[in-house]
């Protein structure tokens, strides 16, 4: 067998559908005790063993009268009846009334059975008889207004009677079903069994969330054990996980033949790719058989479906942007299917594309998209696709946009249907997009519903000016440019220079250190605006030396190390994988390292022309040092 498999024909996501579809992970019935029974679906009919009520009940406070005794009866001429006893809820009553007679009664009480009303106590007058020696009743009730038979009475079995059909198969048990079955006096009901699914992480790269990684040997943290155990959870779904696999086949083997044979639904993710090292397709073909393996969808073209030893399996990608697009719009489907879940109300919202966007032909297309109101309230949607490896993709998206095949861009301005990752999805009060800075990052916890895209100041103007953003954070001479704007809506200073270990070992004096001293040097990406910063400073430094930037960058040993996060050269620094790095004082000072200054840097978050009276947009600006 070739240890090396290409994509040939890559199969149509209606095929995948169908394959998925083909696989038996049914998991049958069982009973449940009712109060574990929330969520689940009812496999039988049930019907009302008793009535319900059981008696004729009391819907209001008053009194039980035959109603024959209140005809007439007003405001100017009460009818006057004897109040012979009183019933509470869960007494019996111990006494019938005759014609002339009242019983006080409560609500939820058990109405006597010669009484056919009740009147409310808001209409009668409850007093002693007149005096008279002959009167021997001890009280009377003065009744104001007549009633027919009925009034306030529930009769026995008006809610439900015995023998009535109470609930049908198929039907999903919420708390409303619950407080009907209990009423009923149902304790167990049969319903559906949760498929078991097994969930199986592969690679060598993978580390469980709270152990220490070794980033030098690119270890990663395990996300989607984490992140497909929830989803299945969510379909309806019993999860059961298990630990992670390296790339070992033999090792992989027995933990999927052991998933196959405790489980309804094995689902892998990672080692389904066409490549020497990875295995999962050899484990399926020789223990089962491979359905499927290639699917024309971006992201997830490596998906693998088959049996192993007669049970469902499916391979995820790896990448979590990958794994858990194929699994939410194809595999939780099955799960909900299996598990006699209704399908999911899929929530849609029309939007138009703010920026365009290319695709490629021949795949379906899902671009993960987050969304943001203009200055006029309309919906717009802007890709947020950093890639299948990032996991913050979906995290910082509101859903998809599915593009057909044949179809290799969508244009800003076109109209779009986003597909919700959820119905209570809302776009965000405010936008930001810009220069990551922690003084930023903690005025927005003050803000109602923002969402913060720390992409650079580069960015946050390309959005601001392409009418994405509802603000851009901006810094270095961006920010001194934006100054004279009316939009700024904050600007406060940071000191920015080189983060160096404590005590500063290599003796860094300043930026020429950087050009003459043998130490390795971690920098900002080109869309800091940091980086900027620091370009015009060494385009100072070779003015005074009569050469180029471009001459002094060559000279600095890791110039081209470009890292995203403020905090991202200082960890590198902290972490003895470089010299120096670019940085701020306040992240030295959090990373208890040193900090040689090269000057004060400016940071301007300024509202986009059209957004500046939005609610979030004004939350923002209070929220802001500098502040409205």
């Amino acid at each position: 067998m070739s240890d090396h498999k290409e994509f040939r024909d890559l199969e149509t996501p209606d095929v995948l559908r169908e394959t998925l579809a083909g696989l038996d992970i049914e998991p049958g019935t069982e009973t449940v005790a009712l109060d574990d029974a929330r969520g689940r679906v009812l496999a039988e009919r049930v019907d009302a063993g008793i009535d319900v009520p059981g008696f004729d009940r009391a819907a209001m406070d008053g009194y039980a009268v035959r109603a024959a005794d209140t005809f007439g009866a007003s405001e100017t001429d009460p009818v006057e009846l004897e109040v012979v006893d009183s019933v509470h809820a869960g007494d019996r009553p111990a006494v019938a009334l005759e014609s002339g007679d009242a019983v006080e009664i409560s609500t939820g009480a058990v109405v006597p059975s010669t009484a056919d009303a009740v009147v409310m106590v808001e209409d009668t007058s409850d007093r002693e008889p007149d005096a008279d020696g002959d009167d021997a009743r001890e009280r009377v009730v003065d009744v104001r207004t007549a009633v027919a038979p009925g009034t306030h009475v529930m009769a026995a079995g008006a809610d439900i009677a015995a023998g009535q059909r109470a609930l049908g198969p198929g039907t999903l048990v919420t708390p409303r079903e619950i407080g009907l079955l209990s009423a009923l006096g149902v304790d167990a009901v049969p319903v559906h069994a949760r498929p078991r699914v097994a969930v199986v992480s592969t690679g060598d790269e993978l580390v469980p969330p709270g152990e220490d990684l070794d980033h030098g040997a690119g270890e990663i943290h395990d996300v989607n054990t984490h992140a497909i155990a929830a989803g299945v959870r969510e379909a309806g779904g019993v999860p059961v996980v298990y630990e992670h696999v390296g790339d070992d086949e033999s090792e992989m083997a027995a933990t999927i033949e052991r998933a196959a044979s405790e489980c309804d639904l094995v689902l892998t993710s990672g080692s389904t790719s066409a490549s020497a090292m990875d295995v999962v397709y050899r484990v399926v073909e020789e223990r089962g058989e491979r359905l499927l393996h290639g699917v024309a969808v971006k992201p997830g073209k490596p998906t693998l479906v088959g049996t192993i030893d007669g049970t469902a399996y499916v391979g995820l990608p790896g990448y979590p942007v990958s794994a858990l697009s194929i699994f939410r719009t194809f595999v939780a489907p099955r799960i909900r299917d299996a598990a006699a879940r209704p399908p999911t109300r899929t929530a849609t919202v029309d939007a138009t594309m703010a920026t365009r966007e290319r695709s490629e032909e021949g795949r379906l297309r899902l671009i993960p998209v987050g969304l943001v109101e203009d200055g006029a309230g309309a919906t717009l949607a802007y890709p947020v696709d950093k890639g299948s490896g990032a996991t913050t993709t979906l995290t910082a998206a509101d859903g998809v946009v599915p593009v057909d095949p044949d179809t290799n861009y969508v244009d800003a301005g076109d109209p779009v249907t986003v597909e919700l990752f959820s119905p209570s999805v809302r776009p965000p009060r405010v936008l930001v997009v810009g220069e990551d800075d922690p003084t930023l990052s903690r005025a927005l916890d003050d803000v109602a519903a923002p969402r913060y895209l720390a992409a650079g100041t580069r960015s946050g103007r390309r959005s601001r000016r392409d009418g994405v953003a509802d603000a851009a954070a901006l810094a270095g001479p961006d920010a001194d440019d934006a100054l004279a704007s009316d939009d700024v809506l904050g600007t406060w200073e940071r000191d920015w220079g080189l983060v160096v270990p404590a005590g500063n070992p290599d003796a860094v004096d300043g930026l020429a250190a950087l050009v003459d001293a043998d130490v390795s040097f971690a920098n900002r990406d080109a869309e800091s605006g940091l980086r900027a910063r620091l370009d015009d400073a060494l385009d100072a430094l070779a003015a005074d030396r009569d050469t180029t930037r471009d001459a002094l960058a060559d000279e600095i040993s890791g110039y081209a190390l470009a890292t995203r996060g403020h905090q991202s050269p200082a960890r590198r620094v902290a972490d003895g994988v470089v010299d120096v790095g670019l940085g701020l004082r306040g992240t030295a000072a959090a990373l208890d390292l040193d900090f040689v200054e090269l000057g004060v840097d400016r940071v301007a978050v300024v509202a986009a022309d059209d957004r500046r009276d939005k609610p979030g947009v004004r939350d923002l600006e209070r929220a802001l040092p500098d502040g409205g």
